[in-house]
């Protein structure tokens, strides 16, 4: 997927002030319009600009992609890290029809919007949707709700907790000019929450017009990550050590765990790669869910030479050969 310039689709510098860049897409998109230009690329061109300008119009959206975008160029090969948005505040809660229609964008239009941007903004970061009022002819109007990504210890789901989180958005100076703005909010994380859960701050979004009620701020949650858990909806899977002897034997292993360490009986003859199951150590809820155990068979290093006769003496015992087949053996 290649990057994408957005000010040099405008024709602007990357400081510019959000007049200047209103006032350059009104330009070129009077040039392009389809419907009046004679340009050969006209159509093209002109879905480029709307594209570019649907961003760096927005500032949460314009800080985000200069962010993001930091030491790319135009054309290059550009994948956004994994969670790059986490933290970052934006308006709205998703592309949807209703939002799309409130920005005079239809669904044609939206299907227009490149791989790039969808990477970047689709789903998740819409624009003018969710709970937004429209507070024309001086009436009242309720606030935008906004929407943020932010991440959180998996330990956290299983005891709850209450975190100190900061939020970054954009916003525009006096002159014009975008700035970064941060907010700090203590957040109660719920004990039970799962990965891709929304938790409703009330009032904590836009601020309402005319002295009409503030939008609600929605956290989307997404767990850290960890050098042992993988999560799975409520599931909680892990890859687990153990001796030859234990896997060959049988033995009770303490687990690790995230609410405490957890038994767990391994069956004798077991081999690497055997899934067990801790049944309701998952993430807590209604019910919980599991903790699935991989089990990883590590030999021990043969760095002495009583070590190395075990090993002869074992294989001389056995006869074990891993790569036969059930033909050789017969």
């Amino acid at each position: 997927m290649e990057f994408k310039d957005y000010y040099a689709v405008l024709g602007v510098e990357r400081d510019a002030a959000q007049d200047e860049i209103k006032r350059a897409y009104r330009k070129l998109a009077r040039k392009y319009h389809p419907d009046v230009s004679k340009e050969v690329d006209a159509d093209a061109r002109f879905k480029e600009l709307g594209e570019a300008y649907e961003v760096l119009k927005d500032p949460e959206k314009r800080l985000a992609y200069d962010q993001v975008g930091q030491g790319q160029r135009a054309g290059e090969d550009f994948r956004p890290p994994p969670d790059w948005d986490t933290g970052f505040e934006f308006r709205g809660g998703g592309y949807t029809q209703q939002g799309y229609a409130r920005e005079g964008y239809s669904e044609e239009d939206r299907a227009d919007f490149s791989d790039f941007f969808e990477s970047l903004f689709g789903q998740r970061h819409g624009t003018r949707s969710g709970g937004y009022q429209s507070s024309s002819f001086g009436h009242r109007g309720r606030g935008e709700d906004h929407h943020a990504k932010v991440s959180v210890a998996l330990e956290d789901a299983y005891r709850g907790a209450t975190r100190t989180l900061t939020l970054q958005s954009g916003e525009v100076d006096t002159e014009g000019r975008l700035r970064p703005r941060q907010r700090t909010l203590k957040v109660r994380i719920p004990k039970g929450v799962k990965q891709g859960q929304r938790i409703r701050l009330g009032g904590q979004g836009e601020p309402g017009t005319r002295g009409g009620p503030a939008g609600d701020l929605y956290l989307e949650i997404e767990f850290d990550p960890h050098q042992r858990y993988q999560v799975e909806g409520r599931d909680v899977t892990l890859r687990l050590p153990v001796a030859p002897w234990e896997a060959a034997l049988g033995a009770t292993i303490t687990v690790p765990m995230p609410e405490g360490s957890v038994e767990l009986k391994i069956p004798p003859g077991s081999q690497s790669g055997r899934r067990l199951r801790l049944k309701g150590r998952g993430i807590p809820g209604e019910p919980p869910g599991d903790c699935y155990v991989t089990l990883e068979v590590v030999l021990p290093a043969a760095e002495s030479d009583e070590i190395k006769a075990a090993y002869r003496q074992l294989a001389a015992l056995t006869g074990f050969n891993p790569r036969a087949t059930a033909e050789d053996k017969s």
